[in-house]
């Protein structure tokens, strides 16, 4: 067994300089050794390295493309093996047996086997250490997209950039984000472009990109991994050759993407709610609006042709009435593309018409784009037919397929079942809303952004545009508490983070205010069988007492800048209350868990 220091930072981000880190500890626990983790990133220094663990370190890693010098009293005064992250993300035990050569008498290139030099600019890396860039390096462009919120959208996005750039590669990176896209890439940029990847956990529209190689992958693998999604789009990728009716090679490259790439029903469905949400918040916040101007009865004929009520037919009737077409319609596009958006579209209507709800247009959206797919596959027609098929055939059939079984097969009994859920919701006694509060809030807490916390989001989003609006109040207050507790917990018990963290934690509080779960993530990454629990706990408690309160949410986003909307939240002191003590409760449990950081270095 060896002692060892390691020192991971990386351009890439906090994520990823976190996950570089753990990736370098997880292979030393592997191989038996003991290895001293100092993680540099914007959030700060977390784990800088003791007197007691530098003096008795055999080697030193340094998995860093950041320029910045140590302090001379930090300095390693033991071999160095200086890498990139891309490096250790490639071949983490690897990276270890080539630190610890000099260890053992054998010499290797790179390996500082006398006095280790001082990590400044200066320093040249040796070639060991050195990029590795290809000897033809590509000129790609890239999408990334993830469904809710931007952390992810933009994480993934520079992770491909710096993995790029450590390899050689020219890249240019289109984020298509919850405020738009941003970087378009230009028709010039593709055209010039030696392959395309895309990484998004949505659908993302690949007609601008026919002809040219593409791959698709996730965007954890992009954050996770950029260099590994290098190396596997180059020998993946595939000629692109239509939108409507891809390859068998094409189709393939998208299934053979990784296990890491969202596929199947739940990216479809993820799809589906992005391009619901902005439904959803006009038509919500519309008639919050509307019931302020007007008061609750504004829709009344009484109030026809005031602001109030134009308003509420704006937002009733226009922006939710949309939102179960838009539903199912970007569904059917996730898994058939642009002939899929027309038959989803109808059934998602239909599914609003017939009162399945947003079950019915769920289950509309599948059905059309399943269809549309199948029937794209198997439908054959002569070549100079062939351009009927996306404009004509597949929308028709697939309109009247999807509309066939909504209103003759599954409508009513989505029906049934849609009006006893919500009857069941409408209903419940003060446990079972507590209970149900409880469990929203606690999975918002449990991964951060992933599936299970998706999971208690689309169900409460989806609930607004039929007047249950309580799940979204839980649900968002069990998102906002882990990063506000967490901050607070920095300023009640100082001596259980370091400086660092505590710093951190100001926009750590912001980022929670906003209803930005991201923002825990890095003492999540850094302590996690402590931090999670917590803040499942907290979580928890501010989604009970949500529900307990009976507390209504119009909107799907916004944290506590919506609060300032007349009428968005029914009871904004009780919402605020709740969200608080979800807060007080998750820093008293990390206070209580968390050990000190004086006692965590011994």
């Amino acid at each position: 067994m060896a002692q060892l220091i390691a020192l991971a930072a990386s351009q890439a981000g906090p994520a990823h300089s976190f996950i570089t880190g753990e990736a370098l500890r997880a292979a030393a626990e592997r191989q038996g050794h003991h290895l001293a983790l100092w993680v540099k990133s914007p959030l700060g220094d977390q784990g800088v390295w003791s007197e007691t663990e530098r003096a008795g370190a055999l080697a030193c890693i340094v998995a860093s493309d950041l320029d910045t010098p140590l302090p001379p009293h930090l300095q390693p005064q033991v071999p160095t093996l200086r890498v990139t992250p891309a490096e250790v993300l490639a071949d983490a035990e690897g990276v270890l047996r080539r630190a610890l050569l000099p260890a053992a008498g054998a010499a290797q290139p790179g390996l500082n086997t006398t006095t280790p030099t001082p990590l400044t600019p200066a320093a040249a890396p040796a070639a060991a250490s050195a990029p590795r860039v290809p000897a033809t390096p590509l000129r790609i462009v890239a999408v990334t997209s993830y469904p809710t919120g931007v952390a992810h959208t933009f994480m993934a996005a520079e992770a491909l950039e710096q993995g790029a750039k450590a390899l050689g590669h020219a890249i240019q990176v289109e984020t298509q984000g919850s405020v738009g896209a941003q970087n378009t890439l230009s028709t010039q940029a593709i055209a010039e472009a030696d392959l395309v990847i895309i990484a998004a956990d949505t659908q993302v529209n690949r007609e601008r990109f026919v002809g040219k190689r593409l791959h698709v992958t996730g965007t954890k693998a992009a954050i996770h991994d950029a260099g590994a999604v290098f190396t596997e789009a180059a020998r993946q990728a595939v000629v692109w050759t239509s939108a409507a009716a891809p390859t068998a090679a094409a189709s393939a490259s998208a299934a053979q993407a990784g296990p890491q790439a969202r596929t199947g029903a739940y990216k479809h469905l993820m799809t589906g709610v992005s391009f619901m949400l902005p439904f959803v918040v006009a038509g919500g916040l519309l008639i919050a609006l509307a019931f302020a101007l007007g008061g609750i009865y504004v829709y009344d004929d009484a109030h026809k042709g005031t602001l109030g009520w134009v308003l509420f037919q704006v937002g009733a009737k226009a922006g939710f009435a949309l939102m179960l077409p838009a539903l199912a319609g970007y569904i059917a596009y996730s898994i058939a593309d642009r002939p899929g958006i027309a038959p989803g579209m109808i059934g998602g209507l239909l599914a609003g018409t017939v009162g399945a709800g947003f079950l019915g247009a769920i289950a509309a959206g599948f059905i059309a784009g399943y269809s549309v797919q199948a029937l794209n596959r198997y439908l054959r027609l002569p070549r100079g037919l062939e351009g009927l098929k996306p404009v004509l055939l597949l929308p028709l059939l697939g309109a009247a397929i999807t509309g066939v079984l909504m209103l003759m097969v599954i409508g009513e009994p989505m029906a049934a079942v849609m009006g006893a859920l919500t009857s069941w919701l409408k209903g419940l006694q003060t446990g079972s809303a507590v209970m149900l509060g409880l469990v929203l809030g606690g999975m918002m807490a449990v991964d951060m952004g992933g599936p299970v916390n998706k999971a208690a989001y689309v169900f409460s989003t989806t609930l607004i545009g039929s007047g249950v609006t309580e799940p979204m109040a839980a649900a968002m207050a069990g998102g906002m508490t882990p990063p506000l507790g967490i901050a607070l917990a920095c300023w009640l018990f100082r001596s259980r983070f370091l400086a660092e963290e505590r710093d951190a934690a100001k926009a750590t509080a912001v980022l929670g205010l906003a209803f930005i779960s991201e923002g825990a993530i890095p003492y999540v990454a850094r302590d996690p069988l402590r931090v999670i629990p917590a803040c499942v706990l907290g979580s928890a408690v501010a989604g009970g007492l949500s529900m307990f309160w009976h507390i209504g949410l119009q909107a799907p986003h916004g944290g506590i800048f919506v609060l300032a909307i007349p009428n968005a939240v029914n009871q904004v002191l009780l919402y605020a209350a709740a969200i608080a003590a979800g807060t007080v409760v998750t820093a008293l449990a990390l206070g209580v868990v968390k050990r000190p950081v004086a006692a965590k270095a011994a």
